[in-house]
């Protein structure tokens, strides 16, 4: 029980600190980009066509970090199953290690969850963004 409550704070640190990654990239991203922003505002998109791309850049950003995430650890489970082939596994506390397909897409959703809390604040930078003072920019 108490590995299991480690588990998740960690997971859950570990899960804060890529928000908090992703959002920091967004933000650099909003900033330069602040004139394509400004040249799209002009040519009369909406704010919320603006959220929508940032939201939907920060989504692609944790589902591509995520994936990959999920490739790494099947392969390094892969290796251990491989490792543990021939070796008695009866007194091991780890044997046949192996993840269920259910908690993949529940980690996949969270993982969008978590992109759309990334790319909350950087969105709203971006709304900010004054067409005028966007193309003065250089």
């Amino acid at each position: 029980m108490a590995l299991k409550a480690v588990a998740y704070f960690v997971g859950i640190l570990v899960l804060l600190s890529g928000i908090i990654g992703i959002s920091n990239i967004m933000l650099i991203v909003v900033k330069e980009r602040t004139n394509e922003i400004g040249v799209r505002r002009a040519l009369g998109a909406t704010p919320w066509d603006i959220r929508g791309q940032i939201l939907m850049e920060s989504i692609f950003l944790t589902i591509i970090s995520g994936m990959a995430g999920i490739v790494l650890a099947t392969g390094i489970i892969a290796l251990v199953n491989g490792q543990l082939e021939g070796v008695d596994t009866s007194e091991m506390m780890f044997a046949n290690p192996s993840v269920d397909l259910g908690v993949v897409f529940i980690a996949l959703s969270i993982l969008i969850i978590s992109g759309l809390l990334a790319g909350l604040i950087p969105a709203q930078n971006a709304i900010k963004v004054q067409p005028v003072d966007a193309l003065r920019t250089e």
